[in-house]
């Protein structure tokens, strides 16, 4: 896969709108932290926050930009044609796009360490000022306690499968707007289903098979007994979306001309 890998990195480094949507999932994800972060407070008292969950919710903004780049990386070569000269310059297509996710995984990770390093940083910054100090039961934010440490790592994959969920769709329906909303309804509307229903078991049903909230739940260090799915296994949960629609896309790129 070497030239696929070399000409999947030439095309990505060399779109000016690949750095932008980077830059934009860091700021965007680390000032939606830094602003809830303001927002809430701790009294005296004490309580209930799950903090490093709470520094991290600027996931669910920076996700949408995830989701967007890892739709670009193939639909806006179908939008122009250049699809077309790709698969004839390289005509092994599972390679192609085993490429782009390739590329698509590693500048994901990059930006989204970047990214959550951001969120923990403004939590520990802001928080204490907000009361969120060990005289009132809340301990400060810190890399080197296990749960936070797993929550901001799994927050940082969870970026990075929602970029792969939206290379997957993209490369099945072939237009950016469509595959845009079927991530964004995957994503976002799905994640309000359970809310919707009375019924508990199909409540939790709906929450567990959520790609949302499911993965979400990688972010949870406090009341985990309560959640309908542990934390890896919830982000299992998006995995098996993200791999689903890459098999589903990758099967109609093989089957389809161009």
């Amino acid at each position: 896969m070497r030239r696929e890998l070399h000409a999947e990195w030439t095309k990505l480094r060399t779109t000016t709108g690949t750095g932008w949507l980077l830059l934009a999932l860091v700021v965007l994800t680390t000032a939606a932290s830094a602003a809830a972060a303001a927002t809430v407070s701790c009294p005296p008292a004490g309580c209930d926050h799950d903090v490093p969950k709470l520094s991290l919710i600027g996931v669910q903004l920076g996700q949408a930009v995830a989701a967007i780049m890892g739709v670009l990386t193939i639909s806006g070569e179908y939008g122009t044609g250049l699809i077309r000269t790709t698969l004839t310059a390289m005509p092994r297509r599972t390679a192609v796009l085993a490429a782009k996710a390739a590329i698509l995984t590693g500048l994901t990770l990059a930006a989204g360490t970047v990214a959550v390093l951001g969120c923990v940083l403004a939590g520990r910054l802001i928080l204490p000022g907000n009361g969120f100090v060990p005289a009132h039961g809340q301990a400060l934010l810190s890399l080197a306690d296990g749960p936070t440490l797993r929550a901001a790592c799994g927050s940082v994959l969870y970026l990075a499968l929602v970029a792969l969920l939206g290379l997957g769709v993209a490369t099945a329906v072939r237009d950016s707007a469509t595959a845009i909303g079927v991530v964004f309804g995957l994503l976002y509307v799905f994640s309000i289903l359970p809310f919707m229903v009375a019924d508990p078991d199909w409540q939790r049903l709906l929450w567990r098979i959520s790609p949302m909230n499911a993965g979400l739940a990688v972010q949870a260090t406090t009341h985990l007994s309560s959640l309908p799915l542990g934390p890896w296994a919830g982000l299992g949960v998006l995995a098996a979306w993200a791999t689903v629609a890459l098999l589903g896309g990758g099967l109609l790129l093989r089957r389809r001309d161009g």
